[in-house]
C-alpha cells in the first residue's frame, strides 16, 4: 500500500494509543465516587491502566495491521529495521506519524481533562519522568536500565509472535498482553514509556521538566528495541512477516 496512507494508518493508530492509554490513566486511574453518602475510590488504578495500553494495541493491530504493520511507536519501528523486517527508507516517514498521531491524542485528551473544574497539568499529565518526576522516585539509572529492558522484551515478543513460524492470528494477542504486562512492570518506575510517541504527546503539554527528561524516553528504548532486533536476527534468522504491533 502506498507509503502515506500507511502513514495516516500509524497516526491514527497511535492517537488511539496516547489517548485510550494516557486517558485511562489522566480520566480514570483515581476516580471519587459516593456509595451509601461515603466517599470511595471507583479508580481503575495501575492495573487499569496497563490493560488500556495493552487494549489500544490489542484493538489497533485487527484494525490497521494488514495496512501499515501497526508500529504505534518509533522503537517498534527501529527495532523492526534492525531485524530486518522493515526498510530503513520508511523509518522517518514513520516515525512523523507517529508522533503527530501521538501529539493530536495527548492534546485531544487536554481538550477533555480541563473540562472538569480544578483540573491542572501539575498532575504531570501521564508524562514519564525520572528521578523526583518518577512515580517511585527511582533514579535516572534505574529508569534507564528498566526502559532499555522492558522495551527489549517487548520487541523479542513483537518479533517472535509476528515470525512466519509462530502460530498464524495470536500476534494481536501476545503483543497486547505483553505491553500489559510491562507497564504492570514499570508504572512505578517512570509511569512506563518504551514509546518515545507516548511520552512526547503529554510532554508537550506539560512542558518544563517533562521536556527535560524526554530525552531518556528516547533514547532508552530506541536502544532497547534496536538491541532486540539484532538479538533476534543473529539468533533465531529473520524467517519472519511484517510486525502487527
Amino acid at each position: 500500500m502506498d507509503l502515506s496512507k500507511r502513514c495516516v494508518a500509524e497516526a491514527i493508530g497511535t492517537f488511539w494509543l496516547v489517548f485510550g492509554g494516557c486517558g485511562s490513566a489522566v480520566l480514570a486511574a483515581a476516580f471519587a465516587g459516593s456509595l451509601d453518602g461515603s466517599t470511595v475510590n471507583l479508580g481503575i488504578g495501575f492495573v487499569g491502566v496497563s490493560f488500556a495500553f495493552g487494549l489500544t494495541v490489542l484493538t489497533m493491530a485487527y484494525a490497521i495491521g494488514h495496512i501499515s504493520g501497526c508500529h504505534l511507536n518509533p522503537a517498534v519501528s527501529a527495532g523492526l529495521v534492525a531485524g530486518g523486517r522493515f526498510p530503513a527508507k520508511e523509518f522517518v516517514p514513520y516515525v512523523v506519524a507517529q508522533v503527530i498521531g501521538g501529539a493530536v491524542g495527548a492534546f485531544v485528551l487536554y481538550a477533555i481533562a480541563s473540562g472538569k473544574a480544578g483540573f491542572s497539568l501539575a498532575g504531570g499529565f501521564a508524562s514519564n519522568g525520572y528521578a523526583e518526576h518518577s512515580p517511585g522516585q527511582y533514579s535516572m539509572v534505574a529508569c534507564l536500565i528498566a526502559e532499555i529492558v522492558l522495551t527489549f522484551m517487548f520487541l523479542m515478543i513483537i518479533l517472535g509472535a509476528t515470525d512466519r513460524r509462530a502460530p498464524a492470528g495470536f500476534a494481536p494477542i501476545a503483543i497486547g498482553l505483553g505491553l500489559t504486562l510491562i507497564h504492570l512492570i514499570g508504572i512505578p518506575v517512570t509511569n512506563l514509556s518504551v514509546n518515545p510517541a507516548r511520552s512526547t504527546g503529554p510532554a508537550l503539554l506539560v512542558q518544563g521538566w517533562a521536556l527535560t527528561q524526554l530525552w531518556l524516553f528516547w533514547v532508552a528504548p530506541i536502544a532497547g528495541a534496536v538491541l532486540a532486533g539484532l538479538v533476534y536476527r543473529t539468533c533465531f534468522g529473520t524467517e519472519a512477516s511484517d510486525s502487527k504491533s
